[in-house]
Formats: C-alpha cells, sequence, structure tokens
C-alpha cells in the first residue's frame, strides 16, 4: 500500500506546479461500451507537457499517455491517445470497454521531480442514461445541540449515476469549508449514494441559511434549511 500513501502526498501538492498551477478538470464522464469518449483537462501553465494516469478501484495508479510521447504505459492500448492545444490537455479513449472504468487524473512532471495531478475525473462505461440526484436536507437534533453543544447538518444524495459530483455547503450565501465532511459515491443497485456533513458550534447554528449545492453532470441542484430547522 506504499503507492497509496504516496499518490494521496502528490495530490495534496494539486495546487500546481510548483505551487503556481492549478489543474482543473471535470468530476465525472460517462460513455458507452463501445464509444469514444474524451477527458478535458486545463491548467494556468502553457510550459509544460500534461499527461495522464488511471486508477482502478483497489488499484495503484499508472502511466497512461501525454502528449508528444511516443509510449504509452505499461498494458495501455493504443485505444488512449493524450493531446495538447495550450494549456488544455485531452485524453481520448476509443472502442471503450468496461474495463476501462476508472479514475482518470491529468498532471505533469514538476521541477521538484514528481507529478502534480489534478482532482482526478471518474470514468464510468455504462449504457446507462445519466441520472439526477435526489438532494434532501436534514437539520440537527435537538439532543445533539442541547446535549453535545454542537449542530451536524446532513445532505443526502441518493439515486444518481454516473457517481461523479461535486458539493459544497453556503451559509448565508457564502461558501464555508470549515466543519465539512463529504463521502464518496457507494453504489445501490444500479445507482450511487452519498452525504456530506456540515458541523457548527450550537451558538452559531440559530438564524442562519444553509443550502447544500451539489453539482451532477454539468447540472447544478440545491437544498436549504433554515437555522430553526425547517426546509
Amino acid at each position: 500500500m506504499g503507492w497509496a500513501v504516496a499518490f494521496l502526498a502528490l495530490l495534496t501538492y494539486c495546487t500546481g506546479i510548483d505551487g503556481q498551477s492549478t489543474w482543473t478538470q471535470p468530476p465525472s464522464s460517462s460513455v458507452s461500451p463501445g464509444g469514444t469518449v474524451t477527458i478535458s483537462c486545463s491548467t494556468a501553465q502553457s510550459s509544460y507537457t500534461i499527461g495522464w494516469h488511471q486508477q482502478k478501484a483497489g488499484k495503484g495508479p499508472r502511466f497512461v499517455h501525454c502528449n508528444g510521447c511516443s509510449n504509452r504505459g505499461e498494458g495501455i492500448s493504443n485505444r488512449f491517445t493524450a493531446t495538447q492545444s495550450g494549456t488544455t490537455g485531452s485524453l481520448t479513449i476509443t472502442s471503450a470497454e468496461v474495463e476501462d472504468e476508472a479514475v482518470y487524473y491529468c498532471g505533469s512532471w514538476s521541477s521538484a521531480g514528481m507529478w502534480v495531478f489534478g482532482g482526478g475525473t471518474q470514468l464510468t462505461v455504462t449504457g446507462q442514461p445519466p441520472v439526477s440526484p435526489s438532494v434532501q436536507v436534514f437539520a440537527p437534533s435537538e439532543q445533539e445541540i442541547k446535549g453535545e453543544k454542537k449542530a451536524t447538518l446532513a445532505c443526502l444524495l441518493s439515486g444518481f449515476h454516473p457517481p461523479g459530483f461535486t458539493l459544497k455547503w453556503k451559509v448565508d450565501g457564502t461558501e464555508t469549508t470549515s466543519g465539512v465532511e463529504t463521502t464518496k459515491a457507494t453504489k445501490q443497485g444500479d445507482k450511487y449514494l452519498a452525504s456530506s456533513y456540515l458541523t457548527r458550534s450550537d451558538s452559531n447554528y440559530g438564524d442562519h441559511t444553509y443550502v447544500c449545492e451539489v453539482t451532477h453532470n454539468g447540472k447544478t441542484f440545491t437544498k436549504a434549511l433554515t437555522g430553526s430547522g425547517s426546509c
């Protein structure tokens, strides 16, 4: 599991090359078996060659291809092709197979002697059309507020496909990251579910409006809750 520790360390350094460049890529993409899909990635730095890595569930990451590279990673077929135009890189996969389902990370080799990655794009290979999530927000319990002197709001996403999504909590219209914990999507039947939690002190809970904002398959969904607990 040494690769997991090393890879997580690299992902924490994804603010960019030498701490200056930001990598942006979509959280998810999907394709039907036999189809063609292109995953894009952009960066603020134009002087770096953008490459791609693949990570399947439970396995370590492996190099796929990079713009201008004559060779692909070990075991990677020529169905995978990386290209680049200025600050935008693309990975095109033709004749998609179920085995291609994985997270694909764009990145580049930094002057620090390591790969620097974006947040990753979850590719789902399926003939199933996208299904939007049902979003629900739940207020903290009175027992928690009175007994533990804290308030935990929950945002539940259910019944969606493909699994990739992004989620933000907003308090009175301003995004907050403090006290936020979000799970990864978990498969339930042929769809997915996930949850996110926002914990506040009891004194900071009331008289505020909380919004759970979810982006899935290019669409944004919001659900609001007031500090009094009414939806």
